[in-house]
């Protein structure tokens, strides 16, 4: 769902922000920032990229198929 490289881009930052005493403690913060914002992305049910223009375009062919219907429905009125 995620790329990995992003979520430990945004750790990274995360981390960077720190005190230079608290970041003498890498490997941890670095474990528990990933974990954190993994779960708390998990939970927002977000989709990739890829996904969503995947169903963009769904949507726009589902779109042109209704209108295209509308329009025989008129046709078939007059």
């Amino acid at each position: 769902m995620f790329d990995a490289s992003k979520l430990d881009a945004i750790a990274q930052k995360l981390y960077q922000s720190l005190p230079q005493g608290i970041q003498d403690i890498e490997a941890d913060l670095k474990q528990t920032f990933h974990s954190v914002l993994s779960q708390a992305f998990s939970e927002l049910n977000l989709v990739t990229r890829e996904e969503f223009d995947a169903q963009v375009k769904v949507l726009a062919r589902t779109r042109e198929k209704v209108e295209a219907l509308q329009k025989q429905l008129e046709d078939t009125k007059d």
